[in-house]
């Protein structure tokens, strides 16, 4: 109605004005010629009405005509806004029903775009610092500790008088192992240590699909078969399939079925000497269901921990198609076609690099890069029960995803004291957002443009989440800015596959950094550079507990304070210790069943002997020994002498 009332008064102002110009000229005609007659001025005021009617008519088709053409547009324009609003909500339906739980696993990115920053305080002053640098520390890419550097590979060498397998075997172990792909790799050492304990046969190792993962790969899809099988067939037997003639039996049914529920967490290997051996030599087959982490790592006879390394250190190697395009993945993040060193050539086989290092063009810019595992995923951010500030809206998104995704946990919160996200915080147990990643990296003394690689890139929460990192280290590239569609594409809907490509990248990195040192990635990445490394792969793992006090103080510590207490924490991290008891074969491999140590070689002279004792090494070793503490390093510092020159044989 508005706009009717705007289309009318200037009609009716047009009107009002004619008649009084009209007027006008007649009083003023009037009264200098009065021998006007009345023809004259009936013929005058004719002329003027017509014209005044014509112009009226012009005026009016005019105004008509535009205000049809304004409604014209106002209807295409509400047909189109109607046609895009129905396309985008059939698109917006459609992809949630085909990709909601992918979305819902670890590439769930808020379309958010405000940054979401903790800790505002301490992000300026990291600017600011960052700004002065012009270059790094040379110690920032070196071990600080040189330890290191004694320790070497050995876990594949046979011992002197190795006469493999001589007695038959008591059955089947079948194995489906779940999780991704580092899951699964440590369920796969674990299987095979466990068939050699029970002297079976072992079946090619199946995967489990996983509602998480998504991926339907295989060992074969991942690893190579024929040199798995070859390089350990002198440890344990292992074959493709189970005989035809086991084939068709019910599992289950006769009670052959052990799952995770079955098998305590991290079990000594008397557990499968006395549950499991019976089932086998009964049934003539046992099939383990899920099986991770389910074989603990001490007490464990020597021959096992080390069959445990040489299987994840040197039987697993990736397909080809895997190491060709790793190796075009790491020659592109290192802007140059070198080699590096053993990792290289562990990971990338044949497709190693093989131009000299020397004939490099300098002018293609630095090789050092830091690769970095942000374990910020949904399914770990939900998992943790940690508050990271999104407020109300991702408190309920992430409670949701639990409610889907870990009703185990849910039950379990709702049957015990919920422990509050600021206590799981101090207490080290959050997963440290990509914010408080960027922080360390800067107290640590990493220039702005390092050259970072992004293993996994499916961060929580997307760009609202990166932005704080990526305002310190705009040199940010994953494998999807490094590799093209094509060369991607026969890696596509294949979780694992991508992940073994984050492997590569991540092991053979001039320095390799984690945000949660619990991971599985994090933890065989570690391990794999401590085995191959040479004592030049450092690695930056935080203490998340004492990150996040120090965290804490962000309204009022100073910058040259935080960063020395950051460097420290790292520092401390990086010690070169022998593997403590319990802890991970694969995280920690510094120990005499898979390296040895070669300064301490000679120690073993001054060893005692023992009453009583025909060969003390062997008996301590023993499959019935449990090592103590308090004298492991001596006996670890006379077995390094025999053990890996092959001197003798346990």
């Amino acid at each position: 109605m508005g706009k009717q009332g705007s289309l009318r008064s200037p009609r009716r102002s047009l009107f009002l004005d004619g008649s009084m110009n009209v007027k006008s000229s007649f009083v003023m005609k009037n009264s200098q010629s009065r021998c006007m007659d009345n023809s004259h001025f009936n013929a005058y005021k004719g002329i003027s009405n017509g014209r005044r009617q014509m112009f009226l008519r012009k005026h009016v088709r005019s105004a008509v005509f535009m205000f049809a053409l304004m409604g014209s547009f106002f209807l295409l324009d509400s047909l189109m806004l109607s046609i895009v609003h129905y396309m985008n909500h059939q698109n917006g339906s459609a992809q949630r029903k085909s990709n909601g739980s992918q979305d819902e696993r670890i590439g769930h990115v808020k379309d958010e775009k405000t940054p979401r920053v903790m800790y505002g305080r301490l992000l300026s002053l990291a600017s600011a610092a960052l700004a002065e640098f012009r270059q790094d520390p040379s110690t920032l890419w070196e071990e600080p500790y040189k330890q290191a550097s004694a320790w070497k590979p050995c876990a594949d060498r046979q011992n002197q008088g190795h006469q493999g397998k001589t007695t038959k075997s008591t059955g089947f172990i079948l194995v489906s192992a779940n999780g991704g792909l580092n899951q699964q790799r440590v369920a796969i050492c674990n299987a095979v240590a466990v068939a050699s304990l029970l002297n079976a046969t072992l079946v090619l190792p199946k995967f489990l699909y996983s509602s998480v993962w998504k991926d339907s790969s295989q060992f074969g899809d991942i690893y190579q078969v024929e040199y798995f099988m070859n390089l350990l067939k002198d440890d344990v037997d292992i074959v493709k399939e189970l005989p035809s003639h086991l084939q068709s039996l019910d599992i289950e049914a006769i009670g052959s079925l052990i799952t995770d529920m079955d098998i305590m967490k991290e079990s000594k290997p008397n557990y499968f000497v006395e549950a499991v051996l019976p089932i086998l030599l009964q049934n003539r087959v046992v099939h383990f269901l899920g099986f991770g982490n389910r074989l603990g790592f001490d007490p464990l006879p020597f021959k096992l921990q080390r069959l445990r390394c040489k299987c994840n250190f040197h039987a697993l190697k990736f397909l080809a198609k895997i190491q060709q395009v790793g190796s075009l993945l790491v020659q592109r993040i290192r802007k140059y076609d070198g080699t590096k060193g053993l990792l290289d050539k562990k990971l990338l086989g044949k497709f190693m690099p093989t131009v000299p290092m020397k004939l490099n063009d300098p002018s293609r810019g630095p090789s050092k890069y830091l690769a970095l595992h942000m374990r910020f995923e949904m399914d770990m951010v939900a998992y943790s029960l940690c508050d990271f500030g999104g407020g109300e809206n991702e408190r309920m998104e992430l409670e949701a995803y639990r409610e889907i995704h870990f009703p185990t946990l849910v039950a379990r919160l709702k049957n015990t004291k919920f422990v509050s996200p600021a206590d799981l915080r101090k207490l080290g147990k959050c997963p440290l957002t990509p914010e408080e990643a960027a922080l360390m990296l800067s107290a640590l003394g990493y220039k702005r443009g390092t050259y970072i690689y992004l293993a996994g890139s499916h961060v929580y929460g997307g760009e609202s989440r990166m932005q704080p990192f990526t305002s310190l280290y705009p040199n940010l590239v994953t494998k999807e800015d490094l590799l093209t569609p094509g060369e991607l594409a026969p890696f596509k809907n294949f979780s694992s596959q991508l992940a073994a490509l984050d492997f590569i990248a991540c092991a053979t990195a001039d320095v390799f950094a984690m945000t949660d040192s619990g991971s599985q990635l994090s933890s065989l990445v570690t391990g794999y550079r401590t085995y191959y490394g040479s004592g030049r792969a450092p690695t930056l793992r935080p203490n998340k507990k004492r990150f996040a006090r120090i965290l804490s103080e962000n309204g009022n510590i100073e910058w040259n304070e935080f960063k020395e207490r950051v460097r420290k924490m790292i520092e401390e991290g990086q010690r070169a210790r022998v593997r403590r008891v319990g802890r991970s074969i694969y995280r920690q491999p510094r120990c005499p069943e898979c390296m040895y140590h070669c300064p301490h070689l000679l120690v073993a002279v001054h060893l005692p002997a023992t009453g009583g004792m025909a060969h003390p090494v062997a008996e301590i070793f023993g499959h019935n020994a449990v090592m103590h503490q308090v004298s492991r390093v001596t006996v670890y510092n006379f077995a390094f002498v025999y053990l890996c020159f092959g001197l003798f044989e346990i």
